[in-house]
């Protein structure tokens, strides 16, 4: 035998097996390090709104122009009046006369004659005093009483909103991620394993929705988040 070949085919052999085992091991780390759990965490609030937006909505009538601004003015101020005080000048906006001629659209009625012009007025109040305007959207049926023709338009709800979304968002997005690690510790007690630091998380969108169709001035606030984290 060559003892002069059985030194070098014996430093290779072992050089094979510890390459061997150090890529079979590894890949044994990376799988590890590859174990992990993706859960969701959920936050929920209730605020009560900040912000409304109410549109007084009325019609006049008239077979001439100028009679039917006079009679929008007059309306207009009416509405003004039954605010009162309560709401600041600023609170109030009123928009320009939307007026339909009903004669060149071929629009009738049955035995009556129907006025040429209709004009449809709104005035809006935007305030943050949320309890003074549901209790003057109460009392709005005094405008009818008045000769203000308040119509319920589709086109223009009376909307509540809340805008303080900023200041709750960060206590939310905790409440979430701790959500979110509780899930994950269960799962890791469950599986015999333990959590370990977070691989990625990934916020969901705020959602802003009526507490339910009977309180529009009270919200639910909602936030998912999604984080992977590591199973040790």
């Amino acid at each position: 035998m060559n003892h002069s070949n059985t030194l070098p085919a014996a430093v290779l052999a072992v050089g094979v097996a510890l390459a061997g085992y150090l890529v079979g091991n590894a890949l044994v780390e990376s799988r590890t390090s590859e174990r992990r759990v993706s859960v969701r965490g959920l936050s929920e609030r209730e605020v009560p709104a900040n912000l409304v937006l109410w549109p007084i909505v009325f019609s006049v009538t008239s077979d001439d122009l100028v009679d039917l601004q006079r009679q929008a003015d007059a309306g207009v101020a009416k509405v003004r009046a039954f605010l009162g005080d309560t709401f600041p000048a600023d609170q109030l906006s009123v928009s320009p006369p939307r007026v339909q001629d009903r004669q060149a659209q071929g629009m009738s009625s049955e035995g009556r004659r129907l006025e040429r012009y209709m004009a449809e007025v709104v005035v809006t109040v935007r305030t943050d005093r949320i309890d003074a305007a549901r209790q003057a959207i109460e009392r709005s049926g005094e405008l009818v009483k008045q000769g203000v023709a308040v119509i319920r338009s589709y086109e223009y709800n009376t909307q509540y909103l809340y805008t303080d979304l900023e200041k709750i968002k960060p206590g939310m997005i905790a409440e979430a991620t701790k959500d979110a690690r509780r899930a994950a510790e269960q799962f890791a007690e469950d599986s015999g394993s333990k959590v370990g630091a977070i691989r990625s998380a990934q916020q969901g969108l705020f959602s802003i929705d009526d507490r339910d169709q009977f309180s529009p001035q009270l919200k639910k606030v909602r936030v998912v988040t999604t984080v992977d984290y590591y199973l040790e």
